[in-house]
């Protein structure tokens, strides 16, 4: 049986610095939105491995101790969060965001006669769908009307929503493929997945693609 472990890191919501006085007398007339992907070089001496479609997870992440009498073959502690700053230049505020996508090593196991590729595929599909979060985060927020009083507090409203999205689609991802038992659910899921992350995490049944629905 394989599962994953997802904590709410709500602490990683980190601040917006402002780098402009909040009592110019200077109003706005156009809020910009930018997103930027952390990217950091793998570290063997980092607990950190982000997110890099370019390098899928390697037995080696899970770096964590087996818990006596443990309930599952292995779990990834994968999450996301992100880091802005805003600026304003004459009438435009520039609101940018650092999103990083993230496993913790440490925080990684894995029973040892379970360390094979179809077990190892289950735990990428659940860091590939905190990754496809972030992208439907993205499309939330650019899709919400952002004003300079409250940006701050509806980008992480919406953050929240989204994490909830994520524990949301892990879980029925867990469930549906029964824990990575049902090979048949796993590669509909991983299909699925994939579609999302091709298109800005837009789901192949919001794009109009018929067999891919989720009960």
């Amino acid at each position: 049986m394989l599962s994953s472990l997802y904590i709410a890191l709500l602490w990683l919501i980190l601040p917006f610095h402002q780098h402009f006085r909040t009592d110019t007398a200077v109003k706005p007339a156009v809020i910009i939105l930018e997103f930027k992907d952390k990217q950091v070089k793998d570290s063997i001496n980092s607990d950190t491995l982000f997110y890099n479609s370019a390098r899928p997870l390697q037995w080696d992440d899970f770096k964590g101790q087996v818990p006596p009498n443990p309930k599952s073959a292995a779990v990834s502690y994968s999450s996301f969060a992100y880091e802005g700053n805003s600026r304003l230049q004459h009438d435009t505020l520039r609101i940018t965001l650092s999103i990083e996508v993230f496993l913790i090593k440490s925080a990684s196991w894995v029973l040892p006669s379970y360390r094979n590729s179809y077990a190892l595929a289950h735990e990428q599909i659940h860091f590939d769908i905190t990754k496809l979060v972030t992208e439907r985060f993205k499309q939330k927020l650019r899709q919400t009307p952002l004003n300079r009083g409250d940006y701050d507090s509806v980008i992480q409203y919406q953050y929240l929503e989204s994490f909830r999205e994520m524990n949301k689609l892990q879980y029925r991802f867990d469930e549906e493929t029964d824990h990575g038992l049902n090979r048949t659910e796993q590669m509909r899921w991983r299909d699925r997945v994939n579609v999302g992350l091709r298109n800005n995490g837009v789901l192949p049944e919001e794009l109009g693609i018929e067999g891919f629905y989720i009960r």
